[in-house]
């Protein structure tokens, strides 16, 4: 149930929140625009509920999202945040373990949840008729989780198994890994999501049951719903069930600063269960939230320029024009409490080999930093972007997901309403600019996955 998505380099990540990147993006602008259209209102205890109507099926999705995530471990216990995702489905002091997951199931929904660096999330998709039913338990178990050794120790096995099956049995997932650790010198960024093994092992009810009493709390938590109903309509329910939790001081979220970086990085990972091959060359770059976060509209157009699909900088030169390679492209999400990574990869044709098709990918980034973009690759961007932007509205799943992650990180509702105008006003000098602070090799990590011939 862990999310490590941070970049668009492979990583171990599963779900429907793997989104487009602009839905991933959607987070500031002038109020004028309009994406969702959402309204919203703050409980007495905190607790912000976000509604967007959507009246094309008689169904709500619902998600409660935890301003806490991995990057918010105490040291020495990686995997905690995760952890205790899987706990919150084992029961409160009116329901037994495992009975919330049964309740929804019966009543003909789906429910899942998340775990990121900088978020924990919740959801269910129920008719319409049944959210009294889901927000009543979602706040039953925001306030009276009840854990037992048993329960606990059980699941740290299963988590140990997720970690063994979708981590360690996947080189693309521990590159991934590798990448992180040598890209972050000191930030917890560095830290998987799902933990190292030999931390989640540690892990038990005393410190899942202190991180949920430290972070779990209504003026810690964001409620959205989408779908055929109201505000006026959510608003009672929400003032029933959830107004019902009490608040709680919660700390302020401290987080490790990044030292200047003054070398390049370089990781190899060489396995027989290696088909395809493949490389990415990952950047630090700027978040919403950085100091220098204005640049996050211009990196946004500039992933688009060179890896945003068929026409992209990168899909042309190396796929089509030179066949080089079977898959490029980049990745950017501004979407983060702290730093983010501006990220390429490329994978070769068979037969090419990877040293050939990562100076041709090498070449690109220099013709890049050497000659800029162009107005009509800009323009032809920023029309991809707020279009997309515009089909969001579309799907049910996609408003609580962009405002979530955005009301988690730091951002506003007008935030995410106004970004189609951002990104319109973004220009060429700007891209160019933001291409150049960004991509330096001294803060760049290079991971390589290679197949290694079995003996």
């Amino acid at each position: 149930m862990f999310n490590a998505l941070r970049t668009g380099r492979p990583l171990a990540a599963i779900g429907f929140w793997l989104l487009p990147a602009v839905f991933l993006a959607l987070a500031w602008a002038p109020a004028e625009a309009r994406v969702f259209d959402p309204e919203t209102f703050t409980l007495d205890n905190g607790l912000q509920v976000v509604v967007v109507t959507n009246r094309r099926a008689p169904i709500v999705t619902h998600m409660v999202w935890y301003k806490v995530g991995a990057a918010d471990e105490a040291s020495g216990e990686s995997g905690n945040a995760h952890f205790l995702e899987h706990l919150m489905f084992k029961g409160t002091k009116t329901l037994g373990p495992g009975e919330f997951s049964r309740i929804i199931a019966q009543n003909g929904g789906r429910e899942n949840a998340f775990t990121g660096q900088d978020y924990t999330a919740f959801y269910q998709t129920v008719a319409r008729d049944r959210l009294d039913i889901v927000m009543k338990y979602e706040a039953d178990r925001m306030a009276n989780l009840v854990l037992s050794d048993d329960e606990v120790l059980t699941e740290r096995d299963v988590v140990l198994e997720e970690r063994r099956s979708r981590v360690d049995n996947s080189p693309g997932a521990l590159l991934g890994e590798a990448i992180n650790a040598a890209l972050y010198l000191n930030h917890p960024y560095r830290l998987p999501v799902i933990g190292w093994a030999h931390e989640i092992r540690q892990l038990n009810t005393e410190t899942a049951t202190a991180f949920y009493r430290k972070w779990y709390a209504p003026n810690n938590a964001v409620v959205i719903i989408a779908g055929d109903i109201s505000a006026a309509e959510v608003r009672p329910l929400a003032e029933r069930y959830y107004g019902a939790v009490a608040a709680h001081p919660v700390p302020k979220r401290a987080r490790i600063a990044e030292p200047p970086q003054h070398a390049e990085r370089r990781v190899t990972l060489k396995s027989a269960r290696v088909r395809q091959p493949s490389l990415s060359i990952v950047y630090l770059a700027p978040g919403y939230n950085s100091p220098d976060g204005a640049r996050a509209y211009a990196l946004q157009v500039l992933d688009k320029i060179m890896g945003g699909g068929a026409t992209s900088r990168l899909y042309r030169g190396l796929v089509v024009e030179r066949s080089l390679a079977a898959s490029a492209g980049s990745g950017y999400d501004a979407t983060v409490v702290d730093g983010s990574e501006f990220s390429f990869h490329v994978s070769p044709r068979p037969g090419v080999e990877i040293d050939r098709v990562e100076a041709a990918l090498r070449t690109e980034i220099a013709d890049l930093l050497d000659g800029g973009v162009s107005a009509e690759e800009v323009a032809a961007a920023k029309r991809r972007l707020v279009a997309q932007a515009i089909y969001a509205r579309d799907s049910l799943s996609t408003a609580p997901n962009v405002l979530g992650r955005a009301l988690a990180t730091g951002r506003t509702v007008a935030d995410v309403e106004a970004w189609p105008e951002r990104i319109a006003a973004v220009t060429v000098a700007e891209v160019n600019a933001a291409a150049r602070a960004v991509l330096r090799a001294e803060h760049s990590v290079t991971g390589a996955l290679l197949s290694k011939p079995t003996s």
